[in-house]
This record gives C-alpha cells, structure tokens and sequence, in this order.
C-alpha cells in the first residue's frame, strides 16, 4: 500500500495527473495512470485481479483472461471468446493481459468460502457503529479523508462495507450482520450488486466503469 501511495503522489509531482478538488474529489482515478506505469515499466506480460462479473454490469462484460492494448485499453469487442475454458494469452511486445481469476465468483461465493474456510478478515466488513453522513443517496463515513458539507447530518449508524476502496467513494450499508452466517443470509437476500450499493464513482453516468476500464483501469 505504501508503494502505491508514493506512485501515486510521483505521478501527481511529475504532472502526469491532476489530483480532484472540491467536496466531491476523489484519488479514485489516479490509480489508472499509476496502474499503466508500473505496467509499461515492468513490462508485466500479465496483472491479476480480483474483479467479479457480478459486481457491476461492464464487469459482466469481462473474460477471465481480459486483453488489453499497449495503450493498456480495454475494448469489449476486441475480447477473445473463451469456450471450454480455454484462455488465449498471447498478446504482442507492449500488449498484457488482465487475469481474473475469480470472474464467474460471486460475492455469496466469496462470503461461503470465506465461512467454510475460515478466513479472518478485517472487522470493518461486519456491522459496526460509525459516524456517517449522506450524500447523493449513499452513506459515507466521517473520515481525515472525507468531511461532511454545512448541509450533512452526520448521525451513528450500524453499518458494513460490501466493498473496500477509496473512503471520498466508498458507501457503507446500513446492516445487523456481525458474523459471517448474518453476512451470508443478507447477501442471499439483497438485490442490489456490491458496487451498485456502495460505489460513488459508478454512478457518474450510466457507463462510469466501463469508460475508465477503456482508459485502463481494473
């Protein structure tokens, strides 16, 4: 995590990117070009991640191997069929791929997984009490990163995190479920996706995640 942060403020330093301003800024995007960097100066042939169809309707459009352009751009009509599950990784100097491992996993897989094996995760994926506010229908927490605005109420709330990222985008839902079994019987029941419920920057227009995965995002 450190090393991503101090790519992230070189970036910021060499004027590579511009970092947001304003009560709805976000460090979300700056991870794009700091991504494509590390790509083009490894020259990694492949970088795995943990994305799953199901947490978002571009991602629903993803191979599990995902070919990217040597400008590091996804194009959903330039994506190799994958029959019988067989992956197709050849790919030109300049070229990589995106592996994604756990594409047809969803996230009532992660959570019976995680109880079958059981895996010890951070706390903040179960309902705690936390100082949140609202804004644009999602529930924020109050963090060094994130204030809230003359017209927020902040209020403390029984909340979980669905999905961790970026504090300034990343919504809390208001939840009972402090063990794995009240996660699993929650997640069964809900029916809207994890990003959907939780992420701000997916909502900045109707096809948010699948602009930035054109521009070279996970």
């Amino acid at each position: 995590m450190r090393l991503v942060i101090a790519s992230v403020q070189a970036s910021i330093d060499q004027g590579r990117v511009a970092e947001e301003t304003g009560p709805k800024a976000s460090r979300n995007r700056l991870q794009t070009t700091t991504l494509l960097d590390a790509i083009e100066e490894h020259r990694f042939d492949a970088a795995f991640g943990g994305a799953r169809r199901d947490e978002e309707k571009a991602r629903a459009k993803e191979r599990v191997y995902s070919f990217r352009d040597d400008f590091g751009q996804w194009d959903p009509k330039n994506q190799r069929p994958e029959l019988w599950s067989l992956y197709n990784g050849r790919h030109k100097p300049g070229e990589h791929i995106r592996v994604f491992p756990l594409s047809n996993w969803t996230e009532l897989d992660i959570w019976q997984y995680i109880g079958d094996e059981g895996i010890d995760i951070p706390s903040i994926y179960y309902a705690h009490p936390r100082q949140v506010f609202r804004r644009d229908g999602m529930i924020l927490a109050v963090t060094e990163h994130l204030a809230p605005g003359p017209n927020d109420e902040v209020e403390t709330l029984q909340v979980r995190y669905r999905t961790v990222g970026d504090a300034t985008i990343t919504g809390a839902v208001e939840s009972s479920a402090a063990t794995v079994e009240a996660v699993i019987d929650e997640v069964a029941a809900t029916r809207v996706t994890e990003r959907g419920a939780t992420r701000a920057d997916d909502r900045v227009t109707e096809a948010a995640m699948e602009d930035r995965k054109k521009e070279g995002y996970f």
